[in-house]
């Protein structure tokens, strides 16, 4: 498992609002990244395929920001969706790094 991931809290709020929606899609797009196993990553083709979920994951963290760029987003989806992006980096340098 990437450790970077391990410590993303996880709220089970109920959905009521647009945000609240998005908040529960960044929550699943982070319990997706938090089972990535970093000692699974054996071979070019593995780390490739970490990789592309990495930039997958980044790509549909910015979608859901993305609807929220003409209404106010909440203060819980902006710190939710930058702590995945900035821990997508964390994890992209992991890769990349760790010599299988």
């Amino acid at each position: 498992m990437f450790s970077a991931f391990s410590s993303i809290e996880y709220h089970s709020t109920g959905t009521r609002t647009p945000a609240d929606a998005a908040v529960r899609r960044l929550d699943g797009i982070g319990h997706v990244l938090a089972d990535l196993d970093m000692s699974a990553i054996h071979t070019q083709d593995e780390m490739t395929r970490a990789l592309w979920t990495l930039e997958t994951a980044d790509k549909c963290i910015r979608a859901i920001l993305a609807e929220f760029r003409t209404e106010p987003a909440t203060d819980q989806l902006v710190r939710t969706s930058r702590n995945l992006i900035d821990q997508i980096e964390l994890a992209r340098d992991e890769v990349t790094s760790h010599r299988g």
